[in-house]
């Protein structure tokens, strides 16, 4: 049986992280760190998950034209994932994190996007045929508005879903949210969209049909060790997560909407696809990386949730 394409628009990161007890305060030097590179970017690391899950992945994204660039291509076609549409900009470098992480798993994260930040409506035009109504479309944040804009536009045109995963967290115009089928913000997110400040889980849905309010048909609000609410007109529910020993949390929200991605276009209920989801996210968290932690199909041993 032959699945929904997924299409992934967005950013692609070397990652370099340093290991340390405790996140620094401003102006603090911290000695003793472990530093190791890894690819990321919110954009890749959701392709990249989605594609060890067993997806069929195209990614949209651009990269400089240096060494990062090519090192990033190399591995996506390693990976199996369509890289047909990805482009190279001659003038400006590819993007870069710089992220810390602590002995709690917590991280900082700060972004050079270089090349993301060029990465334009006019670059989508060559994919549009993609983007039909057997496709799933999967956009973050890293790149520009106006490129989201027009991706959720084509989506929409075309009938494809768009899930939308909001982050970095940032305001958004409701002529955006209406356009999206699924959008999945974590808590800091979902109190930017919404107003709503949240502190249990009556505050958590409250917030969810605040968002909803604004056009979005289905809302899932991750919540890290807790799971994920979901929230539309059929349903109200909390996913729970698997429990877990967490050491790097840094990929998990983009494990979490591959992983989303896949199930829905392998035809699973949102409460089955979202619980896959919480599952793939909880084994990323067990290991240090953003893209190396993305877990592989048979990892998840999910043999009750195969598609017939």
């Amino acid at each position: 049986m032959n699945h929904p394409l997924i299409v992934v628009i967005g950013s692609t990161n070397t990652d370099m992280v340093i290991r340390a007890t405790h996140l620094p305060a401003p102006g603090e030097t911290l000695l003793g760190g472990s530093f190791f590179m890894n690819p990321g970017g919110k954009g890749a690391n959701q392709a990249v998950a989605a594609k060890r899950l067993g997806g069929d992945v195209t990614f949209i994204a651009k990269t400089g034209n240096d060494i990062f660039g090519d090192t990033a291509l190399k591995q996506f076609k390693a990976e199996g994932i369509n890289t047909k549409f990805m482009l190279r900009d001659q003038h400006n470098p590819s993007g870069v994190a710089l992220i810390t992480v602590d002995d709690h798993a917590e991280n900082t994260i700060v972004v050079a996007s270089g090349a993301n930040g060029t990465l334009s409506p006019t670059d989508l035009v060559p994919a549009e045929t993609l983007i039909n109504n057997e496709a799933i479309v999967l956009v973050q944040l890293e790149i520009p508005l106006e490129t989201v804009q027009f991706a959720a536009s084509l989506a929409a045109m075309g009938g494809a879903k768009l899930i939308l995963n909001p982050a970095p967290a940032q305001v958004l115009p409701d002529e955006l949210l209406k356009q999206v089928s699924i959008i999945t913000p974590n808590e800091t997110e979902a109190e930017m969209l919404s107003g709503q400040t949240i502190t249990d889980l009556a505050s958590v849905q409250a917030a969810a049909l605040a968002i909803r309010s604004r056009g979005v048909e289905t809302v899932i609000i991750t919540l890290g060790s807790k799971g994920a609410w979901i929230s539309n007109a059929e349903i109200e529910l909390l996913v729970e997560a698997p429990s877990v020993q967490a050491i790097d949390t840094t990929a998990a929200g983009d494990v979490f909407n591959g992983a989303l991605a896949v199930a829905l276009s392998e035809g699973r209920t949102l409460a089955d696809a979202v619980a896959f989801s919480c599952k793939a996210a909880a084994i990323s968290v067990t290991r240090l990386g953003a893209q190396a932690a993305a877990p592989y199909r048979h990892e998840l041993k999910e043999d009750s949730l195969n598609p017939s």
